[in-house]
């Protein structure tokens, strides 16, 4: 008698097109097209997940230069400045400084300013 994979291949199969659901047309119910597509989905997810660090650095760097300058500094004089202070403070924190606590981040600006003069 032949043996067949049965209930292990419907389970792997459900697993699948769990994955896929909400994918266009074919692409989400149709067995080898669903494959293909999320090998794909899956590439470019683990691709973007590096990627999305990128874009937050660069999203971060372009609002504390736009806050520095309102305040006289160009971005990169203002990390200068920090380093010669010795303060550490990474992007992400300076940026949401820059947004919900300005007095704080004129404060670490005059700081900057003070340690560039010196």
């Amino acid at each position: 008698m032949r043996t067949t994979k049965g209930s292990a291949r419907n389970r792997a199969k459900n697993r699948l097109f769990k994955k896929t659901k909400g994918f266009t047309g074919g692409r989400g119910t149709l067995l080898r097209s669903a494959k293909e597509t999320l090998v794909r989905a899956e590439a470019y997810a683990f691709r973007d997940r590096r990627v999305k660090k990128r874009e937050f650095r660069k999203l971060w760097i372009i609002r504390i230069n736009a806050a520095a300058r309102e305040r006289g500094l160009r971005y990169s004089e203002l990390i200068a400045g920090l380093k010669k202070a010795q303060i550490d403070l990474d992007r992400k924190t300076l940026s949401e400084m820059a947004i919900a606590d300005p007095g704080g981040f004129d404060a670490v600006v005059a700081k900057a300013r003070e340690a560039l003069s010196a």
